[in-house]
C-alpha cells in the first residue's frame, strides 16, 4: 500500500514485500530461478555470484528508472514550452492540448498493461475480481492530475513543479484520513510541514516571470500545481482502497495498471471530443511532426517507467525505489536548469535542500524501522524456539 512517507509515481500502489536488506534484493529466489543472463554472470563471477547478480539487477533498475523518468520529464517540458510552427487554429505555435498528452500516455499504457496481464494470467479480463467501475474514481483523478501537471508547465518552470510535488504528502495524509480513517503520528505532520516550508521557499525564490507572464499567470500555474497534488493524493489512496476491498491476491499491479488506464482512456477520449480538441490537435500534429514524435517518446517512457517501478519494488522493496526516485528528482532539476536556462538562486537552493533532507531522513527512518521490526521478529522466533525446547 502506498504510504505517505514516500514519493509516489502514477498508478503505483506498493504491494507488501518480504523484508530485505539493501541492496541485495531477493537473494533466495535468485538461486532457484536464475535467468540465462544471471547464469552467465554466475559463471563469470563464481566466487561471489549472488552479489554480482543483484548488482546487475540493481543497475538495470537504476538505469531504467532514471532513463525513463528523466526523459519523461524533459519531454514534458519540451512539449509544453516549445514554440512550434503556428497553424490557423493555433497561431501561438504552443502545443494546444494538455489533455491529448495525457491521452497518448494512457493509450500506450493500456496496450502495455494488456500484454502484461495476458502473459501473467493467460486472460486479459477473465481473472479480474474488481469491476472496471472500481477503478473509475482514481482513473478520473489520475487523468486530472496528469492534465494539471502538463498545463502547469505553461506557467511555472519544471524545477518549481518538481520540488512542489514533494509537498503532496499533506494532501496524501488528509485523503488517507478521509477515505480510510488512517491515523498518522505527529512526527509525520512535522515532516510534512518542513517539506511544505522548503517548497514555499524554493517556489517564491524561483519566481521570475518570463517577459510575457504576469503575477496572474504565475498564480494560474500555482493553482494547476495545487490541483495536481490534490488529485494525485486521491489517486493513491483510492488505489489502496481497491486493494483492501478486493484483496491483493485478486488485483495485482498489472491489473491495476490495466483497470485505471482503461477507464482513463475513456475519460480522456470523451474530454477531447467534448472540447473539440481532436481536430485542432490533428491539424497541429500534421503541421508539426516533431510534436508528434515528442508525444510518442513521452508515452513510451511513461509506460517503461511504470514497468521499472513494479520490477524495482519486487526485487528490492520500496526503500531502494524511493532513494532512486528521490535522486531522479534532483537530476531532473539540474537537467532542466541547464537545458532550459532556469536560474536557481541561493535561497531556492536552501529550500530544495530542506525538502530533500527531509525526504532522505524519511527514507532512513523507514529503513531503520524495518530493520528494528526484522530484529524483533528474529528475537521473538529465537525465544520461542528456546522456550519450546526447554519444555
Amino acid at each position: 500500500m502506498m504510504t505517505p512517507e514516500r514519493q509516489m509515481e502514477p498508478l503505483l500502489v506498493e504491494k507488501q514485500q518480504p523484508e530485505r536488506e539493501i541492496p541485495m534484493g531477493n537473494a533466495s529466489e535468485a538461486y532457484t530461478n536464475r535467468t540465462a543472463m544471471e547464469r552467465a554472470i554466475a559463471r563469470a563471477f563464481p566466487s561471489n555470484a549472488e552479489f554480482f547478480i543483484q548488482a546487475f539487477k540493481f543497475s538495470l533498475c537504476f538505469i531504467g528508472l532514471q532513463a525513463s523518468y528523466l526523459t519523461w520529464g524533459y519531454m514534458q517540458e519540451l512539449i509544453m514550452t516549445t514554440t512550434f510552427e503556428p497553424t490557423p487554429r493555433v497561431p501561438s505555435g504552443k502545443f494546444p492540448s494538455a489533455a491529448f498528452c495525457v491521452f497518448s500516455n494512457r493509450f500506450l499504457a493500456v496496450i502495455v498493461a494488456v500484454i502484461c496481464v495476458k502473459l501473467k494470467h493467460g486472460s486479459v479480463f477473465g481473472n479480474n475480481k474488481a469491476p472496471l467501475s472500481a477503478f473509475t474514481p482514481c482513473a478520473l483523478s489520475n487523468t486530472m492530475s496528469s492534465w494539471s501537471q502538463y498545463a502547469s508547465l505553461k506557467y511555472v518552470s519544471f524545477p518549481v513543479q518538481t520540488v512542489f510535488k514533494s509537498s503532496k504528502i499533506i494532501p496524501v495524509m488528509i485523503m488517507g484520513k478521509v477515505l480510510k480513517g488512517t491515523k498518522y503520528p505527529m512526527s509525520q505532520y512535522a515532516e510534512a510541514l518542513c517539506i511544505t516550508a522548503g517548497v514555499a521557499i524554493f517556489s517564491f525564490a524561483s519566481k521570475k516571470p518570463k517577459a510575457d507572464q504576469t503575477d496572474d499567470t504565475a498564480m494560474i500555474g500555482l493553482i494547476f500545481l495545487l490541483l495536481y497534488i490534490c488529485f494525485d493524493s486521491f489517486t493513491s489512496q483510492w488505489q489502496a482502497r481497491v486493494y483492501d476491498k478486493y484483496g491483493r491476491d485478486n488485483v495485482d499491479p498489472y491489473q491495476m495498471m490495466l483497470g485505471v488506464n482503461s477507464s482513463a482512456i475513456v475519460i480522456t477520449t470523451a474530454g477531447l471530443i467534448l472540447t473539440g480538441d481532436f481536430p485542432i490537435v490533428y491539424e497541429f500534429l500534421t503541421a508539426n511532426p516533431r510534436a508528434f514524435h515528442y508525444n510518442v517518446i513521452t508515452a513510451i517512457t511513461s509506460a517503461s517507467g511504470q514497468l521499472c517501478i513494479f520490477y524495482t519494488i519486487k526485487e528490492f522493496g520500496p526503500i531502494v525505489f524511493t532513494i532512486i526516485m528521490t535522486t531522479r528528482q534532483m537530476f531532473s532539476i539540474s537537467i532542466s536548469a541547464v537545458v532550459f536556462g532556469h536560474l536557481i538562486s541561493k535561497k531556492a537552493l536552501i529550500g530544495a535542500a530542506v525538502v530533500f533532507s527531509v525526504l532522505f531522513y524519511q527514507i532512513r527512518r523507514k529503513y531503520m524501522a524495518r530493520r528494528m521490526k526484522k530484529h524483533n521478529s528474529s528475537s521473538m522466533a529465537e525465544n520461542n524456539s528456546i522456550g519450546g525446547g526447554s519444555s
